[in-house]
């Protein structure tokens, strides 16, 4: 008779007196044995059968504990009645295999405590419905970014910094195998034939996997994480990302629809900053939002989401964002808010800001903020239209307000390094001035950066706009006598 009795369960059935040991019980008598009894994991044939594995296969011997739980999952799969794991709830379902999983450590003679069951026990579930290895990860608050290199090192950002994690896989197999459930449910596959994909996960962390034949030393996957509380702009003065007088006058701008683009370098928080901001977006205002990938956190409740689609497996059906912002203009949006600018759209999103849709938003990858002026001619360049660069020049000109740098520095921190406005033209050339900047003063000899943030002196054009809607701003904010702030503290 199986230990594992999950159609008894389904079906009422009552189970015999042998299987109604508790599982507290189970643990402790586990404890018992573990402690009288001390027995190696394997056996020691098995041991250097293992080992032996371990080395033709290039696995380090740390796997064992690894090679372990692989097992114990296979076993599960052989005695579960997999037709019956929909009719349960996952607690249910976690406390079935926590107990068969004790089950077995205790026949297997594996030497383990009660802590340790539990712990190994919660692993094996993680491979059976989730993602195996990846699961503690993706539960860790403190994990930005997961960055998997082959099957063997695992990467993740802690506070804007890179660490080795203990995660790991059993080989690249069992790598691709994590990595083919994790995208398969978005209707997406990888494989030779197709070997990138970029999907979003339910929570909308944003996966990105390339596998065999472009990954050479196996499958590279990146996960970015989605952030379930985003941050305020209280949150951003407090990690001195900016100072207060700089996120009033951004918020200030956005309220009075003073068309913004932020602009910035992977992971400098941009995302992250055009939620902040948008709080300042009235309530009464409709919002579309066009992203790539869905990442977005708006607060207001009139919010119209879009997202691209890639090609299907036939090369068809794919959706841009250009055929997007198209659409967008036809459904009556105040803003259009757009999750990068990365090609044509380009165009369509400045005749948007052009014709009635003051206060759109945008992110785009750039250095500078003439640098993501100059990327914003060349991806209106890409669309193949015939517009001189000087007509481009002008919608660049009148489309766009601010420009927002953001950027992580040497030291694993974000700061808004530039709050720049576009002024207007001069001949051909597109004339801006800095309003706030941050100046890197010291690099300390532990890698801190130590900078300021000062005001330049001189005053935006955006502020009698601002006046003319009832923002009143004080001239204090645009001293350039004394620093804003100096980081850190």
């Amino acid at each position: 008779m199986p230990r594992f009795s999950l159609l008894s369960k389904a079906q009422g059935q009552t189970a015999p007196a042998e299987d109604e040991k508790s599982l507290d019980e189970t643990l402790q008598s586990l404890d018992t044995e573990t402690a009288e009894k001390p027995q190696p994991a394997f056996g020691a044939d098995d041991a250097e059968e293992a080992a032996a594995d371990a080395d033709e296969d290039h696995v380090p011997p740390s796997f064992d504990l690894l090679d372990a739980k692989l097992r114990v999952h296979n076993k599960l799969i052989d005695e579960l009645d997999l037709s019956m794991l929909d009719q349960l709830d996952e607690t249910e379902m976690k406390k079935q295999v926590r107990r068969l999983v004790t089950e077995i450590v205790r026949d297997e003679r594996i030497p383990m405590n009660q802590a340790e069951v539990a712990n190994f026990a919660d692993s094996v579930y993680h491979e059976m419905t989730g993602l195996g290895p990846l699961e503690p990860l993706l539960e860790d608050p403190t994990i930005s970014d997961i960055l998997i290199n082959g099957y063997n090192q695992v990467y993740v950002e802690r506070r804007g910094e890179l660490e080795l994690s203990e995660a790991k896989f059993r080989d690249n197999a069992h790598l691709r195998r994590i990595v083919s459930r994790l995208v398969s449910a978005f209707c997406r596959r990888v494989d030779a034939s197709q070997p990138l994909v970029d999907a979003r996960l339910l929570d909308g962390s944003r996966v990105n996997a390339a596998v065999e034949p472009v990954a050479i030393d196996g499958p590279l996957v990146s996960i970015r994480k989605f952030s379930k509380k985003p941050l305020t702009l209280e949150k951003l003065i407090e990690f001195q990302a900016m100072p207060k007088e700089v996120a009033e006058f951004l918020h200030s701008a956005v309220k009075c629809r003073v068309t913004t683009i932020i602009s910035g370098g992977t992971g400098s928080g941009k995302t992250t900053l055009l939620n902040a901001l948008s709080k300042a977006i009235s309530h009464k205002e409709r919002l579309i939002t066009i992203e790539d990938a869905a990442e977005l956190q708006l607060q207001q409740p009139h919010v119209a989401r879009m997202e691209t689609r890639p090609p299907n497996l036939e090369g068809k059906g794919e959706i841009r964002q250009r055929e997007l912002v198209k659409n967008a203009l036809r459904m009556r949006p105040d803003r259009v808010i757009l999750g990068e600018v990365r090609s044509e759209e380009a165009f369509d999103m400045l005749q948007a800001m052009n014709t009635g849709h003051e206060g759109s938003m945008a992110t785009i990858h750039a250095n500078n903020p003439r640098e993501a002026i100059s990327r914003l001619e060349q991806m209106v360049a890409m669309g193949g239209l015939r517009i001189s660069a000087e007509a481009v020049r002008h919608q660049i000109a009148s489309a766009i307000g601010v420009i927002i740098q953001a950027q992580r520095l040497s030291d694993g921190s974000r700061r808004i390094t530039h709050v720049t406005e576009v002024t207007g033209m001069e001949g051909e050339i597109i004339q801006m001035q800095d309003i706030f900047t941050f100046n890197r003063l010291r690099t300390e000899e532990d890698g801190t950066v130590v900078g300021e943030f000062r005001a330049t002196g001189l005053r935006p054009k955006c502020l009698d706009e601002m006046q003319r809607r009832g923002v009143q701003l004080p001239m204090e904010y645009f001293d350039p006598s004394n620093p804003l702030l100096t980081v850190p503290k």
